[in-house]
């Protein structure tokens, strides 16, 4: 938006500035995550190509001359089998009362399913509805005649489900195609209010926060399918090593990854220890690009029987 903007006498007016929040929802895999972090420039929230990986409601920062979008990255709606699933599903609708916008992620490469009016009928059942917007994601891998089929089926949910599309945009954030359409969309819909975040700032999670989630994708990445919600980090101690010179800095990060069973310990520490080097070099890689810091980190893997189930370890756990 210009700032340009002159009333009848010539004199510039101006432009009010608005701020608000959005979060995007979508089954598993329609690309959230990774729609956040290409929003906001940087990686804040977990991607992994399995479900149910984002556990906290994570904010994103958009700050733009007039406009500020807070995105809350929350974890899908599911079918809750634990505690922490039932928790979890909490989180996401308590989410959505407090959002001005919410974006439904509906992939271009499936076919609209029963997951996805399961979700836009639980939305348009809230008291306060925030504006909706659609967003066709995943535009990269499918042909034009395809994408034409998938926005008329979004457009027919309307009808179906009695809803109303502020905007339908078709975007993916792997080819970074449409991408700045859908921040000009989102910012256009949001009301007008203060800047929550200073410039430069984006997200409010702590960094501890940050770099237990990053150790636990690089946890995620190449184990078998029983183990990720299994799988949970805990930093037990964080700070710069004393006596190093000021331009050599270096982060000392002291993590436990706990699990429910012995089992899985044995599948996280891997032969001879060889996977969980693997974890710890990925994720040092990740956290020092993060924090901008070399970064020694030492992982350690605890068991905690049914920890999902437990109220006790959920709120120690921070859940």
């Amino acid at each position: 938006m210009q700032n340009d903007v002159h009333d009848h006498q010539g004199q510039p007016e101006e432009v009010p500035f608005r701020s608000g929040f959005v979060c995007f929802v979508g089954r598993p895999n329609a690309g959230k995550s990774t729609l956040t972090n290409a929003l906001v420039g940087e990686k804040i929230a977990i991607a992994s190509s399995k479900p149910q990986t984002t556990r906290h409601a994570i904010r994103g920062v958009v700050t733009r001359p007039h406009a500020q979008l807070v995105i809350i990255d929350t974890p899908g709606l599911h079918k809750p089998r634990t505690l922490l699933g039932e928790r979890l599903n909490d989180l996401v609708r308590s989410t959505w009362d407090e959002v001005d916008i919410i974006g439904v992620c509906l992939p271009s490469d499936q076919r609209i399913g029963p997951g996805d009016t399961f979700l836009v009928r639980e939305i348009s059942k809230l008291r306060k509805r925030p504006k909706l917007v659609a967003l066709a994601t995943k535009t990269d891998l499918i042909s034009k005649e395809r994408l034409r089929e998938h926005l008329l089926a979004i457009h027919g949910l309307e009808e179906e489900l009695g809803i109303r599309w502020e905007h339908i945009v078709p975007c993916s954030a792997v080819s970074n195609d449409q991408l700045d359409d859908v921040e000009d969309v989102l910012v256009s819909l949001l009301p007008e209010g203060p800047a929550w975040y200073p410039e430069g700032q984006i997200t409010d999670e702590p960094t501890e926060t940050l770099v237990a989630e990053l150790i636990r994708e690089a946890a995620l990445e190449g184990v078998r399918d029983e183990l990720p919600h299994s799988i949970t980090v805990v930093i037990d101690e964080m700070g710069l090593r004393e006596g190093r010179p000021e331009d050599k800095p270096l982060l000392d990060i002291f993590a436990s990854m706990v699990v429910e069973r012995d089992s899985q310990k044995g599948i996280v520490i891997g032969h001879q220890g060889s996977r969980l080097k693997e974890i710890g070099t990925n994720a040092r890689m990740q956290i020092s690009a993060l924090l901008g810091t070399p970064v020694h980190l030492d992982v350690k893997v605890k068991v905690m029987k049914e920890w999902q189930r437990d109220p006790k370890f959920l709120n120690r756990l921070g859940f």
